[in-house]
C-alpha cells in the first residue's frame, strides 16, 4: 500500500497558507504571555493565603486551587464566554481568555511558588530575623531571589503549556494561529498540509521559550 504524500503534505500550500496563519501569530503570543504574567501576580498571593495561618484565606485558595486544577480549560472558557452572558456580564473572546488563561495558570503557578518558597532553606529566615529585618523585605531580599531560582524550570512548564492552550481560544472565535488554519483548510480543502504547518510554528515558538529558560538559568547560576 502506498502513501500519497501529496495529499499529506503539500509543500506549494504551506508556504502559501503560512503567511495567513501568522497573522494569528500576535494574539497566541500576547495571550499567553498576559494570561502568564497576571497568573503568576494572582498566583503569588494565593500561594501566600495557602500558607497563611488566617484559615479563611487558607481555605479559599484551597478552594481556587482545587476548582481550577480540576475543571478543563475548554470548559472554563466556554462557561465565561457562553455562560456568564445568562448572567448578565457579556464578555469579548479576548477577554474571557484572559480571564479563563489567569485563573487557569493561577492555580497551577501559586502551587509552584508556595513549594519553592518553603523549599527554602529555615535558616535564612532565622538568620533574616535575627538581624531585625521586616518581614517585607526577608522575602524581597533573601527568599524570593532564591525560591525563583527554583520555580524557574516548573513556571516555563506552564508558559509552554499556556502557549499550545490558545489553539483552544479557536472555539470561541478568537483569531489566533490554530484558528487562522482551520480558515485556511477550510478553504484549501486540505487540513492535514495546515496542521502540520501549525504544528511547526507551536513547536518553534516553544523551542525559542526553552532556550531563553535554559539562558535565564545559566545566568541565574552564575550570578
Amino acid at each position: 500500500m502506498s502513501i500519497n504524500w501529496q495529499a499529506v503534505f503539500n509543500p506549494e500550500l504551506a508556504i502559501e497558507a503560512i503567511p495567513s496563519i501568522l497573522e494569528g501569530l500576535p494574539y497566541t503570543l500576547a495571550l499567553s504571555l498576559i494570561g502568564f504574567g497576571l497568573g503568576t501576580f494572582l498566583g503569588f498571593f494565593v500561594a501566600l493565603m495557602r500558607m497563611s495561618h488566617f484559615a479563611p484565606f487558607r481555605w479559599l485558595a484551597m478552594w481556587h486551587v482545587s476548582l481550577m486544577r480540576g475543571v478543563p480549560l475548554m470548559v472554563l472558557l466556554f462557561f465565561i464566554y457562553f455562560g456568564l452572558p445568562f448572567m448578565g456580564l457579556q464578555l469579548d473572546a479576548i477577554t474571557s481568555t484572559i480571564v479563563a488563561f489567569t485563573a487557569m495558570s493561577s492555580a497551577y503557578i501559586s502551587e509552584i511558588i508556595r513549594s519553592s518558597l518553603q523549599a527554602v532553606d529555615k535558616g535564612q529566615w532565622e538568620a533574616a530575623k535575627s538581624l531585625g529585618l521586616r518581614t517585607p523585605i526577608i522575602y524581597r531580599k533573601i527568599i524570593i531571589p532564591q525560591a525563583f531560582r527554583i520555580a524557574l524550570p516548573p513556571l516555563s512548564n506552564v508558559l509552554l503549556d499556556m502557549v499550545k492552550s490558545t489553539s483552544l481560544t479557536a472555539m470561541i472565535t478568537v483569531p489566533e494561529i490554530f484558528n487562522k488554519a482551520k480558515i485556511v483548510g477550510g478553504a484549501k480543502s486540505d487540513y492535514m498540509t495546515v496542521y502540520i504547518c501549525v504544528a511547526l510554528i507551536y513547536w518553534i515558538i516553544c523551542s525559542l521559550y526553552a532556550i531563553g529558560q535554559t539562558r535565564l538559568e545559566q545566568r541565574m547560576a552564575t550570578y
